[in-house]
């Protein structure tokens, strides 16, 4: 039953990906099945927001590091208020599959008491995790509880922060087998909540996954009292600038990061088509720029037109994945800094009196 149960967890893996092609376990090179193999020992499953990232493996290894050492690691905060972080993170941003999947994992953490030492997330966590993507309300709401939680939980809203915008452009349907009748749901998310489930692990690395170690650019120094938390990002900054220089032509990053900048963090709705922010882009860079842009702000919003414009410009999966991980990068680190600091920054005063913060963003 195990194995049958695993073989049906990998199909549905792989059919859940979309845009670029999934890379089995049995055909993949050794730096990914690395990875896999550590995905599978730590986490019980090869899950699917992790597995998307396999055609580029040095995200792979990026996205798998912020996911294992902010959620999965054992560490001060116990896995169950992690888990509700990541719940009320996906929430916020329209990521149902992520809300899904680790509120069936909390379920089972609070059903079997082994979420840690605080399997129900505090009020004050959850409240501020659910705001955590808003500048101007973030900005009221700094990160509760001790300072010396604030690398796991700020880490972990980060991480997700990230995963939601990957997750809603790369994977589609429920993480359930998508032939399941609806009457075995609930017996399917019991036993999915068991494979899931909190693993203690405090070890300081994974065996074999041989990673060189980055330095912590300064916007992410919150991650530094944790090293685990700090190598993680470090190697993730690396990797996701290198995704952007190979793949996302300059005057895209460049557009992107001066809209993530004055964004106010709110939804933008779909009235909103980026024209005026892409009509500033040499014409054969207006693709990447529309879908770097739609990926960091709207990511729920990205469909098969958006990726077809771009791959006519830039065929392939590498590239299609480079620019959807920097983009969610970007957006998820300019997040992190203003959930860090509980205290407006200019775009966010700019929101709060009426000013152009929101409308920006919008046109960039």
């Amino acid at each position: 039953m195990p194995d049958l149960l695993a073989r049906a967890i990998l199909r549905t893996t792989m059919s859940q990906i979309r845009y670029v092609a999934p890379v089995w376990p049995g055909s993949a090179a050794e730096p990914v099945q690395r990875v896999y193999r550590d995905v599978q020992r730590r986490f019980g499953a090869l899950a699917p927001p992790v597995v998307l990232h396999a055609p580029v493996p040095d995200l792979l290894a990026a996205c798998w590091l912020m996911l294992r050492d902010t959620l999965v690691r054992t560490g001060r905060v116990g896995r169950g208020t992690k888990e509700a972080v990541a719940v009320a993170v996906s929430g916020a941003n329209a990521c149902p599959y992520c809300a899904d999947v680790h509120g069936t994992i909390l379920a089972d953490l609070a059903r079997t008491g082994t979420g840690g030492a605080a399997t129900v997330a505090a009020p004050e966590v959850l409240a501020w995790a659910a705001v955590s993507g808003d500048r101007v309300r973030a900005g009221h709401r700094p990160v509760p509880g001790d300072p010396a939680d604030l690398p796991e939980l700020l880490g972990t809203a980060v991480t997700f922060q990230y995963l939601n915008r990957m997750v809603n452009v790369h994977l589609a349907g429920s993480f359930l087998p998508p032939r399941a009748p609806v009457a075995l749901h609930g017996g399917l998310r019991r036993v999915l909540g068991r494979i899931l489930r909190a693993r203690p692990w405090p070890g300081t690395d994974a065996p074999g996954l041989d990673l060189p170690a980055a330095p912590l650019p300064a916007d992410l120094s919150w991650a530094a009292a944790t090293p685990a938390v700090a190598r993680a990002f470090g190697y993730a900054a690396r990797a996701m600038a290198a995704a952007g220089e190979r793949s996302v032509p300059e005057p895209v990053r460049e557009l992107l990061r001066h809209t993530v900048s004055r964004w106010d963090g709110r939804p933008v709705g779909p009235a909103v088509r980026f024209d005026d922010a892409v009509a500033r882009l040499p014409r054969a860079h207006r693709p990447a720029g529309r879908l770097a842009l739609l990926t960091a702000l709207a990511s729920y919003r990205v469909g098969s037109t958006a990726i077809a414009e771009f791959r006519r410009e830039q065929p392939g999966d590498g590239p299609l994945l480079d620019l959807t991980a920097w983009a969610s990068f970007t957006a998820a680190r300019e997040i992190g800094g203003w959930a860090r600091t509980g205290t407006h920054g200019p775009a966010a005063t700019r929101a709060a009196t009426g000013g152009p913060a929101g409308g920006t963003a919008g046109t960039g």
